[in-house]
């Protein structure tokens, strides 16, 4: 949540700023602001809204080369230009700008800051302000700073400007992500590398508890005591098409159709050189050492472990449990004698999650980490990592992310099926291929599911989503996709639970949205569904082709049953995606939400 940014070089950095804040924007749009530097002192441009409002009032005539950069996701205060970052010290000495919550912001302004007048109610500004106070203590910059971090408790990524220290961006992270970016003349700050890809590919990560002085020619890492760190940069391998929108309207359309060239792609970069699908032996090991797998994860990622559960425990038969992170780290459940958890992350900096398996790496547990950002914090504090290739996501809603797990937790259930001495359950190469297919196919039907949208879901104030077994689990992330974009109050429900009170909330021509792919059970959701119309409900049936029947609103290819939840979800982005369309949503940038959650 939040994003930040930072340049010093040669060029006039406003607009290679602005530029890097609007691809951060899926990280916070409630307000943004910028600070930037030169002969006539610090300069501090900020509004609410989004980055075109901010764009706005900056003075283009300005030439200064040295910046930082903010775009908000609110977590203290409202959103508002008070709020906004930058936020400066009372002399206006100081800048910082700042992603994280810091927990111990009220008894430090209780210590130090009586007297002093703050102008926001962000825990940002007690920040700079006690930077300031150190420094009327005698301390340089660098020493101020030091202290503060040590007084700091929580999570933070700081970039801060010093108006007597021109040449310089102080710079310093714990918990939260922040990239340092190197160039020929220049050096950049940036909370993902996308940010930055205008100018540089070249990235150097921090760790936590890590300071570090950016120059124009020169970047030092140091701990938080002092002690300096030499590390290698790397290689963002991201194209910048791949961050576009390109012809499309918005991003979640342009994700939901990269779903089958992503599945493909999975495909082939887990394929080994005779063609079989394959992981990293450890891994292997570690699944097989295992006597109960713990899945944690959050949000979309964990309706994917809820479907990956059904994977790993029907071919590759070991026992799995899926657990919500933010309740797993303050309500541990007894864990069997050889656990593996396995933490399933988009961004792999989902903060509930890095606090389990930091909780877990002290127990001395091993964690595999599921994501699809190499280098990101989950991946790199895990013993291992499996990698979804799906390429930048960048609508909030994730789309693509999701079917990228479930193709990655197949395979790797399937994987270790084989390793265990089980029979495939499927040829899995082949049977993800015909996904993409169907896929494809799916994705060519749009005007049918944007009329869907339009029948069920126009003026609709909520709706319900109906499933049993793997089905249930898809309705879960429908239900979500449609009222993260859309605020429809949506919830999605197993069919045999109707009866045990939610049908207490069906009115005359409440939508209710069927899923039926598991021919176990097809009998079974169809007479849930009559239970509902019974009572009013307007029912819209998605079937598999070969289970399907009269009336049912739409018919998805044949693809292995075990699979279904793979296509079955994209019907239900692209529904979620018109209803939105249709209601006036902004459906890339949903009111209160973030794409990172990088904040407990």
């Amino acid at each position: 949540m939040c994003g930040i940014v930072g340049y010093i070089g040669n060029q006039d950095s406003k607009e290679i700023l602005i530029k890097g804040l609007e691809k951060l924007e899926y990280r916070g749009y409630d307000s943004a602001g910028i600070a930037v530097a030169n002969a006539n002192g610090v300069h501090v441009f900020k509004e609410k809204g989004r980055i075109a409002d901010l764009r706005k009032i900056v003075d283009e005539d300005m030439l200064a080369r040295i910046g930082i950069g903010h775009t908000r996701w609110a977590t203290h205060g409202v959103p508002s230009t008070l709020n906004a970052h930058p936020h400066q010290s009372a002399s206006e000495r100081l800048t910082l700008v700042h992603n994280g919550v810091i927990e111990n912001y009220e008894q430090l302004k209780e210590e130090y800051l009586e007297g002093v007048a703050l102008k926001s109610e962000t825990d940002t500004e007690v920040i700079v302000q006690l930077i300031e106070i150190f420094l009327n203590d005698g301390l340089s910059i660098e020493e101020a700073f030091r202290k503060t971090l040590k007084a700091v408790k929580g999570s933070y990524a700081f970039a801060l400007l010093d108006a007597e220290t021109p040449d310089t961006i102080f710079v310093a992270k714990n918990k939260s992500p922040l990239l340092i970016g190197l160039g020929d003349g220049f050096n950049v700050v940036a909370s993902d590398a996308m940010a930055m890809l205008q100018v540089t590919n070249q990235y150097v990560e921090l760790m936590d508890k890590e300071m570090v002085i950016v120059k124009r020619d020169e970047v030092i890492i140091q701990t938080i005591d002092g002690d300096v760190m030499n590390r290698k940069p790397f290689t963002a391998e991201l194209d910048a098409s791949d961050i576009e929108k390109g012809t499309y309207p918005h991003y979640m359309l342009k994700e939901i159709d990269e779903q089958p060239l992503v599945i493909r792609k999975i495909v082939e970069e887990y394929r080994n050189e005779n063609g079989v699908l394959s992981i990293d032996e450890e891994i292997l090991a570690a699944m097989n050492e295992a006597d109960r797998i713990y899945i944690i994860a959050a949000g979309t990622s964990y309706h994917a472990g809820l479907v990956g559960k059904q994977f790993i425990e029907k071919m590759a038969k070991i026992a799995v449990e899926v657990h919500i992170s933010s309740e797993f780290g303050y309500n541990t459940p007894l864990l069997s004698e050889r656990p593996l958890f396995v933490f399933i992350s988009q961004s792999g900096e989902t903060a509930d999650s890095r606090a389990v398996l930091v909780k877990v790496k002290e127990l001395g547990y091993k964690a595999l980490t599921i994501t699809n950002v190499p280098g990101s914090t989950l991946s790199r504090e895990a013993d291992y990592t499996l990698l979804l290739h799906a390429g930048p996501e960048i609508a909030v809603a994730s789309t693509k992310a999701y079917t990228a797990q479930l193709a990655v937790l197949a395979i790797l259930a399937e994987v270790t099926a084989v390793s265990r001495g089980f029979k495939p359950e499927m040829d899995l190469s082949k049977e993800l291929g015909i996904i993409a297919n169907a896929m494809e196919v799916l994705c060519d039907e749009k005007d049918e599911f944007e009329s869907i949208a339009r029948e069920f879901l126009t003026v609709t104030r909520n709706c319900f989503f109906i499933g049993r077994g793997i089905d249930f689990y898809v309705g879960l992330e429908g239900a979500l996709k449609l009222k993260e974009i859309s605020y429809i109050q949506a919830e999605g429900f197993a069919g045999g639970e109707l009866k045990h009170g939610t049908i207490a909330l069906i009115e005359e021509g409440t939508p209710v949205i069927a899923l039926a792919t598991q021919e176990s059970v097809n009998l079974s959701i169809r007479g849930n569904v009559k239970e509902v119309v019974a009572r009013g409900a307007y029912p819209c049936i998605i079937s598999m082709k070969g289970l399907d029947m009269n009336g049912d609103s739409f018919v998805l290819p044949e693809v292995h049953e075990l699979l279904t939840p793979l296509i079955s979800v994209v019907p239900l982005q692209l529904i979620s995606y018109y209803a939105a369309l249709h209601r006036g949503c902004d459906v890339d940038k949903p009111r209160n939400l973030a794409k990172s959650v990088t904040v407990e």
